[in-house]
């Protein structure tokens, strides 16, 4: 496990974003504990990356299936690695999906088959507007109790809710890249209320994140 931080780098093989999963995983973890379905299900993880995570919590819900996407189809050596290393029979192949893509949403599942979506740690350095593919994503495929879970620092009303994440906010618009900085839950708001999802529940998280659960109306 890496315990020191190492230097801001969001790409999804790199030892900041391997620190970051470490640190995060467990709180999520508990939350979906509580979450997901006692009895059989599919998840769903957006913008997967490095696997870490769906590969983490696949041995914890053994009665559910899993299914990890991302637009990058070079991560997906990576997530097959670790679900072999994990021996993650409920861990599926990795599909391509881009939430910038109208015809790859279309075809990201069957509709209304899915009890939860999760996404992690994406938009602090992606574009608020591809909330707009994850929001259809999820009005498109969740099951009428399922859930979007999205995990990360946000800005509440047009404000960092800490220093600390003021200061990372700070930094990340400093390294010149338009859509790094962290994002405001009201602009998520705005767009799921477009595709018939609500904000069901804001979790404070450690480390001053938060789990964002939307859900349909």
């Amino acid at each position: 496990m890496i315990n020191e931080k190492p230097p801001l780098d969001p790409q999804p093989l790199s030892p900041y974003v391997a620190w970051a999963g470490n640190r995060n995983r467990e709180p999520i973890l508990k939350v979906l504990k509580d979450k997901l379905p006692k009895d059989s299900g599919k998840v769903l993880e957006l913008a997967t990356g490095s696997g870490m995570h769906i590969n983490f919590f696949a041995p914890y819900f053994k009665h559910l299936s899993f299914y990890p996407t991302d637009k990058d189809i070079d991560v997906f050596d990576n997530i097959k690695t670790l679900r072999k290393q994990h021996n993650n029979a409920n861990v599926c192949d990795p599909e391509q999906i881009d939430l910038t893509d109208a015809e790859s949403i279309a075809h990201a599942g069957e509709p209304n088959t899915f009890s939860a979506i999760i996404c992690i740690n994406i938009f602090q350095v992606a574009p608020i507007h591809i909330a707009a593919g994850m929001m259809r994503c999820a009005a498109d495929l969740l099951t009428k109790n399922g859930f979007l879970l999205i995990y990360g620092p946000f800005q509440i009303e047009g404000k960092c809710t800490t220093d600390s994440n003021q200061k990372f906010h700070d930094t990340l618009k400093s390294a010149g890249v338009t859509e790094w900085g962290l994002k405001d839950v009201a602009d998520l708001k705005v767009i799921a209320a477009k595709y018939g999802l609500v904000l069901k529940e804001q979790i404070d998280m450690p480390t001053n994140n938060f789990s964002l659960i939307f859900g349909k109306t």
